[in-house]
This record gives C-alpha cells, sequence and structure tokens, in this order.
C-alpha cells in the first residue's frame, strides 16, 4: 500500500514521509504537498527510493 503521511510538529514544522513507493515516483507523488508546505529544509532517501520497480528493469533488458 502506498502512503504518504504529513507529520506537524508543535512548532508547526512539517514533515512528509512516504511508504510503498519505489524510485523517485514518491517524489512525484508528494510534490503537490511539498508545493502547498512551504519550502523543503531537507531530503532524506529512503531504501525505497533506491530500489527500481520491476517493470522499469524489465523495460531495461529488453532495450540491451
Amino acid at each position: 500500500m502506498k502512503v504518504i503521511e504529513i507529520i506537524v510538529s508543535p512548532e508547526g514544522e512539517s514533515k512528509l514521509e512516504t511508504r510503498g513507493f519505489q524510485g523517485a515516483e514518491c517524489q512525484e507523488a508528494s510534490r503537490f504537498l511539498e508545493l502547498a508546505l512551504g519550502r523543503k529544509t531537507s531530503d532524506t532517501a529512503t531504501s525505497e527510493f533506491h530500489q527500481t520497480s520491476v517493470q522499469q528493469q524489465t523495460q531495461l533488458e529488453q532495450k540491451e
């Protein structure tokens, strides 16, 4: 399941966490929230970010 979680601290700082996305699709899915919440101060990639989807791997193999 794909999830985007928004965490707001008592000081008003917000943090987005994504789960269930692979590769850069998490950034694409959460972009509208980042724009709505304001300036980004940091970005930490999870292990899911560094995974490529099976479909992407298959497409690359077929091109070679």
